[in-house]
C-alpha cells in the first residue's frame, strides 16, 4: 500500500458540476507574448508562466526540449486542455474554468528546489488567485 503522503493526490467529493477547473502544465507551455523558457540551462529553468483563464489555444506554445512536443505545436490541447476544459462547461460537467493557470518547464535537475520552492510558489498562486477547486496536472 502506497502511503498518502507520497501520493499528490486530494480525492475532491463535491460535485464537479460546480466546480472551477485550473490547468498546471509541466510540458513547458507559456502565451507566444511571455518569454520562452530557457532549455539552454542544463539544470532546468525554475521559473513558470501565469496564463489568464480567458486565453485562446492559439495563443498558447511550448518551449521544452526534453520531449517530442510537435502535436502540441499542431494542438497545444494535447498538453493544455484549455478547450476541452470550456467544453466540459458548456456541457455542465464542471462548474467553470479557473482564472489562471500555470505553465512550468517540467524537466529539472534541482528536484529539492522544485519540491521546496517552486511548487509551493504555484500552489499559491492557484490558491489565492485562480480560486479553483480542482487541478488537473499535464506532462509534456
Amino acid at each position: 500500500m502506497i502511503s498518502r503522503k507520497c501520493v499528490p493526490f486530494t480525492p475532491y467529493e463535491r460535485e464537479l458540476s460546480r466546480a472551477t477547473v485550473a490547468l498546471v502544465s509541466a510540458g513547458g507551455v507559456h502565451l507566444k507574448s511571455q518569454e520562452p523558457f530557457n532549455i539552454a540551462d542544463d539544470l532546468g529553468d525554475m521559473t513558470f508562466r501565469i496564463i489568464d483563464g480567458g486565453v485562446q489555444a492559439s495563443d498558447l506554445m511550448v518551449t521544452h526540449h526534453h520531449y517530442d512536443h510537435s502535436d502540441a505545436d499542431r494542438d497545444i490541447n494535447v498538453v493544455f486542455p484549455i478547450d476541452p476544459l470550456r467544453e466540459l462547461v458548456r456541457e455542465g460537467f464542471i462548474g467553470e474554468v479557473a482564472r489562471l493557470h500555470i505553465g512550468y518547464l517540467g524537466f529539472t535537475m534541482q528536484l529539492k528546489q522544485m519540491y521546496e520552492e517552486v511548487a509551493p510558489q504555484i500552489a499559491e498562486e492557484i490558491e489565492k488567485k485562480s480560486r479553483a477547486d480542482v487541478v488537473v496536472l499535464t506532462g509534456g
